[in-house]
């Protein structure tokens, strides 16, 4: 007999694109979760996902819910699916623009219900932006279009998560030599203050130590190898102390993600996207968590992508989309503690 997950509103779960590896990541988290939580709902097209545990020949009952109330209680039993039909048949490896509204559809779904407190959090499959952009997609990524869906004043900051590491890049879906050419003190100073805030509410850290990467070989060497560590960098850090945040650096960054160096700080703050995602993928690809920071509700994702070339062969670890589902759970337990006990 399955025991009951913990209680409070379960989580939505979007598709992602229907030929990666999100409707079987999504299928293997519900058989690994549902005696202990935490539960959640689908928002996906229950006929896809059963013909596909079909031909992985995994054993999980579908259940076609109304809402996320019925979801929390048929979840120890059944996969609870709120319905969003494909218009293309789906194949996959092959991904279809036609079916490009449904997946933004199961995104704008997802974070209705999070908004509206039916569900407790927002937990994202991969989509493919190539895809979506051949449709007319105006975003960069999941993080901009969330931002978008939930009103938010400024841009939403990327933080990446695992038990080894916690970076947030300050540039993220741009061109490198754009993201040098748009980095500034203040976008600096607005990241490092969103990633205090969200360590604080979101993973209970009190004061949180962050160090910020410097952007040049060496941080700079004193400026014999760029002036942006003390035209940009060093003002920014001295900035945020200034409101209170423990900020520290510029940090040399080909050595601050060293064993020894993780253990001095909570987070990274990073400069570009792959300064700080190369780190974060290399140590934990499996366990890393995408977290959208200045959201009003919580959302996380699994840090990688919809891995066209292994989908519908049942071999993708489900790893990092169930680190999403229980970390998201937590976030929204910290934020919400008494919609959790209840």
């Amino acid at each position: 007999m399955s025991t009951a997950p913990p209680p409070g509103p379960p989580l939505a779960l979007t598709m992602g694109d229907p030929a990666g590896i999100g409707g079987e990541l999504t299928l293997a988290a519900w058989a690994r979760l549902r005696r202990d939580g935490p539960a959640f709902v689908a928002l996906d097209d229950p006929s896809r996902l059963t013909a596909l545990a079909t031909r992985l020949g995994w054993e999980v009952p579908i259940a076609q819910v109304a809402g996320p109330e019925e979801a929390a209680a048929v979840f120890p039993n059944c996969l609870p699916v709120m319905t969003i039909r494909l218009p293309a048949p789906c194949i996959p490896g092959r991904p279809d623009p036609a079916n490009a509204p449904a997946v933004l559809g199961s995104i704008e779904r997802a974070v209705a219900l999070a908004q509206s407190g039916r569900a407790s959090a927002v937990v994202t499959n991969p989509i493919s932006k190539a895809t979506l952009y051949r449709t007319g997609f105006a975003f960069p990524g999941h993080t901009e279009f969330l931002g978008a869906l939930t009103g938010t004043a400024e841009p939403p900051v990327m933080l990446l998560a695992s038990p080894m590491l916690r970076v947030v890049p300050v540039t993220i879906h741009v061109s490198l030599r754009r993201a040098l050419d748009t980095l500034t003190t203040a976008e600096i100073i607005r990241t490092g203050l969103a990633l205090a805030r969200g360590l604080r509410e979101g993973f209970g850290i009190a004061a949180p130590r962050i160090a910020v990467a410097g952007l040049n070989p060496h941080a700079g060497e004193d400026g014999a190898m760029g002036d942006e560590e003390p035209r940009l960098v060093v003002p920014a850090i001295e900035a945020l102390r200034a409101e209170g945040v423990e900020a520290f650096g510029p940090l040399p960054p080909d050595t601050m993600f060293t064993a020894r160096a993780r253990q001095t700080y909570d987070a990274a703050l990073c400069l570009y996207h792959d300064q700080a995602l190369i780190p974060i993928k290399t140590l934990d690809m499996d366990g890393g968590v995408n977290v959208t920071l200045g959201l009003p509700i919580v959302r996380t994702s699994p840090d990688h992508g919809t891995a066209f070339g292994i989908a519908g062969q049942g071999i993708a670890d489900p790893g990092s989309l169930i680190a999403a589902l229980r970390l998201a759970a937590d976030m929204a337990a910290r934020r919400h503690p008494k919609a959790a006990a209840e």
